[in-house]
């Protein structure tokens, strides 16, 4: 199964009913170039995030500190208006909610989705 179909399986239990999930976006605390100079501290400094962006909010998901897949608690929220890109670079750094969170370039076309309109019903 891939990463993005596991986050929203994992997430879809954090939604409201009538909620719909419109993109999930992996992420993580700390940038993966502090594992160059922290070596394996960074493991204890890093926690991974889902962004799960559904039609009437965004919320931040707990992932843990080894992967990325499985979401374990709410951390935050945010407005649905809230914008997370365009992503830049190799890791793109956006603040949802109160976490500054960093994003890879493989989730840049997520993060497009995310920023689309909200299509009214």
């Amino acid at each position: 199964m891939a990463i993005r179909d596991k986050m929203r399986r994992s997430a879809a239990q954090y939604l409201q009913p009538g909620e719909q999930l419109e993109a999930v976006i992996g992420a993580q605390t700390r940038s993966n170039y502090l594992i160059v100079v922290s070596g394996l501290l960074f493991y204890a400094l890093n926690s991974y995030r889902i962004i799960a962006v559904t039609n009437n909010r965004i919320l931040v998901l707990n992932a843990g500190k080894w992967g990325m897949s499985k979401a374990r608690g709410v951390v935050g929220e945010a407005p649905r208006f809230t914008r997370l890109g365009p992503g830049r670079g190799v890791w793109h750094q956006v603040a949802v909610g109160n976490e500054k969170l960093r994003v890879h370039r493989r989730f840049f076309k997520d993060i497009d989705v995310a920023d689309r309109p909200v299509s009214i019903s």
